[in-house]
C-alpha cells in the first residue's frame, strides 16, 4: 500500500499533472459542451445517428493505422539511439500504415452508400459525408504516426501543447458547423475535426525533420512487422470489434424502440465516458507499467488489492455522487428532451464498477503479453455484449441495453476472477513464483 501511495505521489500524480490532467480536463469541457449544443440543436435522433458515426469512425481510425499505435511508441522508445533498427521501424511501420490507410480510403470511398446504409439506414442519405471522410482518412493516419513517433522520443511537452490546440480548434470548428448545420454540420465536424490536427504531423516533422531521411521503403522489415503483430492484433480486436457492436446494438434499438431511444442510451454512454477519462489514464500510467515489472503471485495480488483499496473508494463514491445528480447532470449536459436518460444511470453505473474491476486484472494480460487469453475473453466479452442487450432490449426495452451492458461486465469481471483465483485467493508458496 505505501509503495503504491509513493508511486502515484512520486511519479503517477506528476506526470498526470504536466502530461494528462490538463489534456483529458479539456477532452471532458469540449465534450460538454459538444453535448450541450448536440442536445439543443439536434436532439436525440441526431445524438443516435452521430454515436454510429463516431462508432465506425473509431473503428476505421484504428483499422488505417492498423492498431500501430501502442506498438510503435514502446518500439521507437527502445530503438531511438540504435539507427539501424529506428531506420526498420520506421520505414515499417510509415509504409505499413500509409498502404493501409490509403486502401481503406478507396474502399470507404467506393463503398459509401453500403456504409450510409449500415451506420444511417437507408432513411438517411449522408454519403458526402463518407466520402469526405475517406478522403481525409490518410491525413488522420499521418498525423497518429507522427504522434507515435514523438510519444516514442518522450517529447511529451510538444505532444501536449500540440493536442490541446488541435482540441481547442476542433471545439470551435465543430460548434460552429452546428450551429449553421445542425445534424449535418455535426457530422461533417466529427469526420474533418481528426484531419484538422493536421498541425500535428507539421509540427512533428518540423521538430524531427532528420527522421524522414530514416523512412526509405528498402528498409521495411518483415521481423518488425512480426515483432508488432501481437500488439496490432489485440488493439485491432478491441478497437473494432466494440465499436461495431455497438452500432449493431443502437441499430437493433432504432428498429425496436425508436430512433429517440437510440439517442438517449448513446448520451447515457456519452456520459460513461467522461467519467472513465481519468481512471484510464491512471491505469495506463501506473498498473501497465508496474505489472511488467512484477514476476511473482504474491507480488501481483499485493498491488491488485492495494489499487482496489486505494482508488476504488473515491471512485465508488464519484458514481455515487453522480448516480444522486443525475437530474442536474441531464439539465447541464443535455436538454429536457432527454430526460429518460436519468432512468439509465443505474445499471450503467454497475456496470462500469465491474468494468473497472476487470481492467485491473486484464492489465495483467497485457503486461505479461498473455495475447491468447485477451482475445479469447475479449471476443466472449463483445458476443456476451451483443446477445445479452439484443436479449435484454426485447424484455424490457431501452433500459435494457444498459442492463445487457451490466450483466456483460459482471460477468466477464466473474471469469476474469476463476482465472486468476490462484493468484488472487490461492495459497502462496514462499518464492511465491508462477506464471499468471
Amino acid at each position: 500500500m505505501k509503495r503504491l501511495f509513493q508511486y502515484i505521489n512520486n511519479e503517477v500524480l506528476v506526470n498526470a499533472a504536466r502530461l494528462n490532467v490538463a489534456n483529458l480536463s479539456l477532452r471532458i469541457v469540449t465534450g460538454i459542451l459538444v453535448s450541450k449544443f448536440i442536445a439543443v440543436y439536434i436532439g436525440p435522433q441526431g445524438m443516435a445517428l452521430i454515436g454510429n458515426l463516431r462508432n465506425f469512425m473509431s473503428a476505421l481510425q484504428s483499422l488505417s493505422i492498423s492498431g500501430l499505435y501502442k506498438g510503435v511508441v514502446k518500439f521507437v522508445s527502445k530503438v531511438k539511439d540504435d539507427v539501424a533498427e529506428l531506420t526498420k521501424t520506421l520505414s515499417t511501420v510509415f509504409y505499413l500504415g500509409f498502404f493501409s490507410s490509403v486502401f481503406l480510403a478507396l474502399l470507404c470511398y467506393y463503398n459509401a452508400e453500403s456504409i450510409n446504409d449500415f451506420i444511417f439506414s437507408s432513411s438517411y442519405r449522408y454519403t458526402y459525408i463518407i466520402k469526405t471522410l475517406a478522403i481525409v482518412l490518410p491525413f488522420y493516419a499521418l498525423n497518429m504516426f507522427t504522434f507515435s513517433i514523438m510519444n516514442g522520443f518522450s517529447k511529451h511537452k510538444y505532444l501536449l501543447i500540440i493536442n490541446i490546440l488541435g482540441q481547442i480548434l476542433g471545439l470551435l470548428v465543430t460548434l460552429l458547423l452546428i450551429y449553421q448545420d445542425n445534424i449535418d454540420g455535426a457530422l461533417l465536424a466529427i469526420v474533418i475535426t481528426p484531419a484538422l490536427n493536421l498541425l500535428i504531423t507539421i509540427v512533428g516533422i518540423a521538430f524531427r525533420r532528420s527522421l524522414v531521411s530514416h523512412i526509405k521503403i528498402t528498409q521495411v522489415s518483415f521481423s518488425v512487422i512480426n515483432k508488432l503483430s501481437p500488439y496490432m492484433i489485440m488493439a485491432l480486436v478491441s478497437a473494432i470489434a466494440l465499436p461495431i457492436v455497438m452500432i449493431i446494438i443502437r441499430n437493433y434499438l432504432i428498429d425496436e424502440t425508436g430512433i429517440k431511444a437510440a439517442g438517449y442510451w448513446t448520451a447515457m454512454t456519452r456520459v460513461s465516458d467522461y467519467y472513465l477519462m481519468f481512471f484510464n489514464s491512471l491505469m495506463a500510467l501506473y498498473i501497465l507499467p508496474r505489472f511488467s515489472e512484477i514476476n511473482t503471485k504474491i507480488a501481483f495480488r499485493k498491488e491488485v488489492f492495494s489499487f482496489y483499496k486505494t482508488i476504488m473508494p473515491p471512485f465508488l463514491i464519484l458514481l455515487l455522487v453522480i448516480y444522486l445528480s443525475r437530474s442536474l447532470l441531464i439539465t447541464v449536459l443535455f436538454t429536457e428532451d432527454f430526460r429518460p436518460v436519468e432512468d439509465l444511470f443505474g445499471f450503467q453505473i454497475l456496470g462500469d464498477i465491474a468494468r473497472v474491476l476487470s481492467m485491473v486484472i486484464v492489465y495483467q494480460f497485457l503486461a505479461k503479453k498473455m495475447f491468447a487469453h485477451f482475445l479469447i475473453l475479449e471476443v466472449f466479452l463483445f458476443i456476451m455484449l451483443y446477445f445479452s442487450s439484443v436479449y435484454l432490449i426485447d424484455e424490457f426495452g431501452l433500459k435494457g441495453a444498459v442492463m445487457g451492458h451490466c450483466l456483460s461486465y459482471v460477468m466477464y469481471f466473474g471469469i476474469i476472477v476463476l482465472l486468476f483465483s490462484s493468484s488472487l485467493f490461492g495459497v502462496i508458496d514462499e518464492e511465491g513464483t508462477a506464471d499468471h
